[in-house]
């Protein structure tokens, strides 16, 4: 397959998406997100998700987690709130099947979806993802599906057609190489045309994560990202990056200008650290604290 012609995201047109701030704004203004994230094993990954949301100005950010990890985010992360979930009996810090009526309850409550980061492959979990994205009673939120969400969804034939439209997945070489049966070596040998094929296919918006990433529309619509960045090559970024589209989602950007908008600004974002520390040693965390700087510069240049 040969590489397609592709936009570049460029400063000026995510400065035209990005989302408005007015003066008379309340929480509700920015949106609300819940993320389902987090595991015993990937603690990391949910503080790194809701934290990237919380930093691109979501108005409130829900992270949805087992019962006995909670009280460790929790005391991480002070400006969320949290939805403790049923967790296996016999492996304490795993969602169980019983989660989903909890979740499930809490939906209405919710412009936004986030759900895979750190949610490891127990069978339990993968069950209860399943039922959640892709049952009968399934989610119908716009949705930011990464990680161990993209692992459960690909073993269950043609995935796409129960899985809501309203959906960006963001995976990364690997989990490309899964949802399409692909060799990795093939996903990136054309990038850009694989992703657009794919997410005409499937009907969805995708974020092929890695070096220049690329966005692709369900319509054809295809941008590449002027990022190359080794310093993001690190475990968590893109935890990072999932949480700051699930955020500019919720502030009522399409799914398109989301993903490309949240990749633009997750790399001005690693840009600028490695601009301050160099390119070996920054860790996802880095990036927290730089994403609101990113946002000023973009607006101020």
């Amino acid at each position: 397959m040969s590489e397609i012609a592709t936009e570049p995201i460029t400063a000026g047109w995510a400065r035209s998406v990005l989302p408005e701030r007015p003066l008379d704004a309340n929480k509700g203004t920015f949106g609300k997100v819940l993320v389902v994230a987090g595991s015993v094993n990937y603690i990391g990954a949910a503080y790194l998700a809701c934290s990237g949301a919380m930093r691109v100005g979501a108005g409130l950010v829900t992270l949805a987690t087992p019962a006995s990890v909670q009280p460790i985010l929790a005391s991480k992360l002070t400006e969320v709130t949290h939805l403790p979930l049923p967790e296996l009996r016999l492996s304490p810090g795993v969602i169980s099947e019983k989660a989903l009526r909890s979740v499930r309850g809490a939906l209405s409550s919710y412009n936004v979806l986030l759900v895979g980061c750190g949610l490891g492959q127990n069978k339990h979990t993968e069950s209860f993802v399943y039922d959640l994205l892709l049952g009968n009673t399934r989610n119908v939120l716009p949705s930011v599906i990464d990680a161990d969400a993209l692992n459960v969804i690909r073993y269950n034939g043609e995935w796409w057609q129960s899985l809501t439209d309203n959906a960006i997945l963001t995976p990364h070489p690997g989990e490309m190489s899964r949802l399409t049966g692909l060799s990795v070596e093939k996903v990136q040998s054309a990038r850009a045309g694989i992703a657009r094929k794919m997410a005409q296919k499937w009907h969805k918006t995708v974020v092929l994560k890695g070096a220049n990433t690329i966005v692709a529309a369900s319509d054809g619509k295809t941008m590449i990202s002027p990022f190359a960045n080794p310093g993001l090559a690190s475990a968590g970024t893109g935890d990072v990056l999932s949480g700051v589209i699930a955020g500019l989602l919720a502030q009522g950007l399409t799914l398109t200008h989301a993903a490309a908008c949240g990749v633009y600004l997750h790399g001005t974002a690693g840009e600028m650290v490695s601009e301050k520390i160099g390119d070996a040693g920054m860790i996802a965390s880095d990036l927290l604290p730089v994403l609101p700087l990113a946002i000023k510069r973009l607006k101020e240049n």
